[in-house]
């Protein structure tokens, strides 16, 4: 183990190679028994980042985002993060936005960080459905609000890729970008899972990989029409490490 986290970092310090541990749907609740607290220590040592894709919390409690934050004081390494759906639940997504902040995560919303020599560039993004059953803007005001609320997480994902100034990029999303990574999840639902929006601004750069969350049924492994990798990193997604989190190299 002490050999490879040498090698790791060697490698890192040159601009090679970083290794990359990424999570998503935590679901961190406040009546809850288990802490992550002993799975942030072994991503300490496995990982040069920790990426979490969003649902961080169960209901969007600040109370919620405290625990996560006490948690994560065992993590040793820089923390890059996005929120989902369910950290929106209760109305005080502002709170457990600056909480977290104040933990030291990297909490990204339309913007970029460089770690390690990689751009990190994250959105929540949002439903819409993918490919030629992509919802369009017609009829009912409420129709046309949802499609402009996807465009406009789509907006604000090129807006930040704009800026990323580094060869490498990973970026972070809570929804779907591709059809792939959620199949197996139920038909009825797909529309609701993510947008091929976020795959057509993907595609419009050079991107390393793609992470996402929010499919907790969905398979780990796609790729957007224009080759980028994708992957559902739920935590109850099965992964090639066999354990809670993806390990990618980048």
């Amino acid at each position: 183990m002490a050999e490879r986290n040498e090698a790791a970092i060697a490698t890192t310090e040159t601009g090679r190679t970083v290794r990359i541990a990424a999570v998503g749907d935590l679901h961190v609740q406040e009546d809850a028994q288990a802490s992550c607290r002993d799975l942030f220590r072994e991503i300490s040592r496995e990982a040069d980042v920790l990426v979490l894709t969003g649902d961080l919390t169960n209901l969007g409690k600040p109370r919620e985002a405290e625990i996560l934050a006490e948690d994560l004081r065992t993590c040793t390494i820089p923390v890059v993060a996005v929120l989902g759906n369910h950290d929106y639940e209760s109305g005080a997504v502002e709170d457990v936005a600056h909480i977290l902040r104040q933990a030291g995560v990297h909490l990204l919303d339309g913007q970029t960080t460089e770690i390690k020599q990689v751009g990190f560039v994250g959105v929540k993004g949002f439903v819409g459905g993918f490919g030629s059953r992509m919802l369009g803007s017609f009829g009912e005001p409420a129709i046309k609000a949802m499609v402009a609320e996807s465009v406009s997480e789509s907006m604000r994902l090129e807006n930040a890729m704009r800026q990323v100034r580094t060869e490498r990029t990973l970026v972070v999303l809570h929804y779907a970008p591709v059809v792939e990574t959620v199949a197996g999840e139920p038909l009825e639902i797909f529309p609701f899972l993510g947008s091929s929006r976020l795959a057509e601004t993907i595609d419009r750069f050079k991107v390393s990989a793609v992470v996402h969350g929010h499919a907790h049924r969905g398979v780990y492994e796609g790729r957007t029409p224009g080759g980028a990798p994708v992957y559902n990193v739920a935590m109850h997604v099965a992964k090639p490490t066999g354990r809670p989190y993806a390990l990618l190299e980048i």
